[in-house]
Order: C-alpha cells, then sequence, then structure tokens
C-alpha cells in the first residue's frame, strides 16, 4: 500500500500486493518478489521500508517460505540502500486499534477509516500493509515529538505506536519536500 503524508494529512495513493504463481519454483516466485519491489522502489524512491516480524508459526512450511520471501525483501531493500525497519503484529494491532489483540476486521475498518476509503482495501494483505504504513508514520511522528499523543480521527480514538507479513515503504522525493510516501 501507498500512502502520502503531507503535514497532519495522510492520503492513500495506492495498494496491492505481489502475486506469485503456484506453479512456478521457489526460486522463480523469490526472483519475482525481488523483481517487483525493486521496480516499486524505483517508482517510489523510499528511504524506509518496514517489515513485519516473523512469528512462529505451527505450520513448519508456511514458516520456511515466509522467511524465505522476507529474507528476499530485506536483501533487496539492502541492495538498494533503504533502512528497513520492523514491527511485530501486536504492535500494529496495539497502534491501528488502540489494543494489541484486535482482529483483522477490526484492523481493516480501522485502515478504512483513518485513510478515509470507502471500501475495505483487498486483499486482506494489503490492507496489512497498509496498517503497516499508518503505524510507521505514526511511530515516526512520535519519535519527533515524544510528549504528545496524537489522535489521528475524533471518532476512533487511539495512541498510535504501530503489521503484517508485508512492507512498509516510506519515501520523500526530491530535496527539501515535506511530503512522506509509506508502501507496504
Amino acid at each position: 500500500g501507498v500512502i502520502q503524508k503531507k503535514g497532519s494529512q495522510t492520503i492513500h495513493l495506492a495498494h496491492g500486493v505481489i502475486k506469485t504463481l503456484s506453479k512456478q519454483s521457489d526460486s522463480q516466485r523469490l526472483v519475482q518478489i525481488s523483481r517487483e519491489l525493486k521496480s516499486i522502489i524505483a517508482q517510489h524512491r523510499p528511504s524506509q521500508i518496514a517489515v513485519e516480524k516473523l512469528f512462529f508459526s505451527k505450520n513448519i512450511k508456511t514458516a520456511v517460505s515466509v522467511s524465505q520471501a522476507r529474507g528476499v525483501i530485506l536483501m533487496t531493500c539492502e541492495q538498494a540502500q533503504v533502512k528497513t525497519v520492523e514491527y511485530s503484529p501486536n504492535e500494529v494491532k496495539l497502534a491501528i486499534t488502540g489494543h494489541g489483540h484486535a482482529d483483522k476486521s477490526q484492523i481493516q475498518k480501522m485502515v478504512k477509516a483513518l485513510l478515509g476509503l470507502k471500501e475495505i482495501p483487498r486483499p486482506d494483505d494489503a490492507a496489512d500493509a497498509l496498517a503497516i504504513a499508518l503505524c510507521h508514520t505514526q511511530s515516526q511522528l512520535q519519535l519527533q515529538q515524544p510528549q504528545q499523543q496524537y489522535y489521528l480521527n475524533p471518532q476512533y480514538p487511539m495512541f498510535i505506536p504501530i503489521l503484517a507479513n508485508n512492507m512498509y515503504i516510506n519515501s520523500t522525493p526530491g530535496t527539501g519536500s515535506n511530503n512522506n510516501y509509506y508502501i507496504s
């Protein structure tokens, strides 16, 4: 997902996912992830990318493939000389909803509300990615002014410090720009 932070305003620009085909080999899928991420990085010129921290999974096969994809994401970012930051799922849940045990539906509704979207972003992973981007913008805001609390929407009060198996990209195009672009 791509959002732009312009002053106190957060603007939704785009969202989506990188899809691979199940008939592709693992190595082909990883190359595709890297290629598409390089394209996203080139298009948006990020200064940071946020990636969800891994959590232990009962399904070993899923955990391995997620770890491989995550490794490719981290390597691609490093090759592009883009700083990466990581957030746990609970950090994102806390940031978006105000408590660390929110369910996916609560996160999706908050992403929709915070970005002023007409519908919940689909697929679910795109909503997760936008949640990471939103959380990271707030995390950066808190680092700049840690003594203050910020509420992005008075209808949904929350304190946002930061989710998912996705990435976030913060891009400040050009020099002296106050616009920040976030992609997950």
